[in-house]
């Protein structure tokens, strides 16, 4: 940091303005973030003793948490912000810093809970020996590869059976032929649950989509906008076609 700092003070076209740092996402606990900004204010400090430059912004970064599942409990808004900013006020004052103007980053907080998944229920299967049924749905790890890589948790429920108990364990898995696509290892749902039911998957939408392969070729599924009973596709579901049109005959030698 001292030598960006020593290029941008010496550079006739650059102006370091501020730092940015990021510690983590859906990360619930404010102490985290209180001493972030105590560092950070400190080596803002550390380079207006040694280069004579008063940075004007600081950029505390954070993807906001969401509530995936009734065990998350994240801060308000209203709380991070109150914590933040008078974690930075105090670093300030105590060495009469200028305050500079603070930034952060909401990241999935502005789009996760708009976003849902539809499943379709397909096929099912009963392993005796563990007292365990498998669930297969028309996706999986293409379309939510988070489940794999962070084995990040949802809640979902059978949105064609919403008002009937969900009693049943079960385990969700995806059509991609990977023994890893497993979207829940246990989760509950009607007795009655069938083939051809929809089960929605609540808070998909960060990353999600922007996160979405064609693992194993694929097809990837549409995104549908809905709003006050009306529906619009915003991007159309990927087709076999779409599979193969970059591929190329053959050509004799």
């Amino acid at each position: 940091t001292i030598s960006t700092a020593n290029s941008a003070g010496n550079s006739p076209v650059l102006t370091l303005a501020g730092l940015h740092a990021h510690i983590g996402s859906q990360i619930f606990e404010l102490q985290p973030y209180q001493d972030l900004a105590t560092t950070m204010l400190a080596e803002y400090e550390r380079i207006r003793r040694q280069h004579g430059l008063v940075m004007t912004h600081i950029d505390l970064a954070r993807g906001l948490g969401i509530k995936y599942t009734e065990a998350d409990d994240p801060p308000s808004v209203e709380t991070l912000a109150g914590t933040l900013v008078k974690a930075l006020v105090d670093a300030c004052d105590a060495v009469q810093y200028p305050y500079p103007k603070l930034l952060i980053e909401p990241g999935r907080s502005m789009v996760a809970t708009a976003g849902t998944t539809l499943y379709e229920i397909g096929s099912f299967k009963h392993i005796p020996q563990l007292d365990k049924t498998y669930v297969a749905v028309n996706g999986g790890m293409g379309d939510n590869i988070r489940v794999a890589l962070y084995q990040a948790q949802y809640t979902a429920r059978v949105a064609t059976r919403i008002n009937e108990p969900h009693t049943k364990p079960v385990a969700l898995v995806g059509r991609y032929c990977e023994s890893g696509d497993i979207l829940f290892d246990r989760l509950l749902v009607p007795e009655t649950i069938a083939p051809g039911d929809l089960l929605i998957v609540y808070g998909t939408g960060a990353y999600n989509a922007s996160m979405a392969s064609n693992y194993n070729r694929v097809p990837r599924p549409a995104t549908v906008l809905v709003k006050d009973g009306q529906a619009q596709v915003l991007v159309k579901r990927e087709t076999w076609d779409d599979m193969t049109r970059l591929d190329l005959p053959l050509r004799p030698v």
